[in-house]
């Protein structure tokens, strides 16, 4: 008979034995209630009202890739929070923005956390950049239960391929479809903004600090048109979230950093209300 393990401050034999390189397949296998996509929602009429997040953007650049989002969490037609955090560190080389419903995003971002470190732990090494992106597909792929009824999360991943040396953007769908972009990509509410900007002043020789500056205004073109994407608050020094990965890894732009180039992109604004101008041909 198998040893009574409760209360007695030991793990069951199965937690201590080396498995799948999973963490998803293993918390499936033991505490599948824990997954996000696995609970039972009790039965509601009409549309569920929780913060959602907004808008995130994303740009390559020889060297590197830029993830950035704004700050704005919505219900409904109100602003649930002004300064919530969307952008993530995956790993080393990667990062997570979370548009859709707020807590489950959130949720779903620390479990690819601990699915990446639980790899890294099992084989002795990490997945590739694609491999990354794959689990993260089945992540969202097993939250479509949620996602019918209108508790989607749909994230924007990006990092730093060091197979191939270049930064690398993926978007995904609810169901969990995958593709990668090429040159930039936008998700959330105020994404066909930031994406129209984007597509306007995104070049493919930009440097690190052009294409940090271009994110921010395809941001800020994005909240002048989407009520639900803040755009820099500076009244209570509320920025974007501006993340860089590069062969160095990881890196989050400081408050002074991201301040200095919102207040940079406001003086010009004031020149040019609509933001810089593309040439015609």
């Amino acid at each position: 008979m198998e040893a009574n393990t409760r209360g007695t401050g030991r793990l069951p034999a199965a937690f201590l034995t080396p498995g799948s390189s999973s963490f998803m397949d293993f918390l499936s296998e033991h505490s599948p209630e824990m997954l996000p996509g696995k609970r039972t929602l009790p039965p509601v009429q009409g549309h569920i009202e929780a913060p959602h997040g907004t808008t995130i953007v994303a740009a390559t650049f020889p060297g590197g890739v830029v993830l950035a989002g704004d700050r704005r969490a919505t219900m409904g037609n109100m602003i649930a929070q002004r300064d919530i955090e969307k952008v993530f560190p995956a790993d080393e080389y990667s990062a997570v923005g979370i548009a859709g419903t707020a807590g489950l995003a959130v949720e779903m971002v620390k479990l690819f956390q601990l699915e990446l470190e639980h790899f890294e732990k099992v084989e002795g090494a990490t997945l590739s950049l694609e491999g990354k992106a794959n689990r993260l597909s089945t992540m969202i792929r097993s939250n479509l239960n949620m996602a019918l009824q209108g508790l989607a999360v749909v994230p924007l991943f990006a990092g730093y391929d060091v197979d191939r040396e270049k930064g690398r953007i993926f978007s995904y769908d609810v169901t969990g479809g995958r593709s990668e972009e090429h040159g930039f990509a936008a998700t959330g509410s105020g994404s066909i903004f930031a994406r129209g900007s984007m597509k306007k002043l995104y070049r493919d020789d930009l440097t690190e600090q052009e294409t940090t500056t271009l994110v921010i205004q395809a941001l800020y073109d994005a909240a002048d048109d989407d009520s639900a994407t803040g755009g820099p608050d500076m009244a209570r020094r509320i920025f974007p979230i501006v993340t860089v990965i590069t062969e160095d890894g990881f890196r989050r732009l400081t408050e002074p950093e991201s301040s200095e180039l919102a207040r940079a992109i406001l003086e010009r604004r004031l020149e040019q209300p609509d933001g810089p101008r593309a040439s015609l041909l």
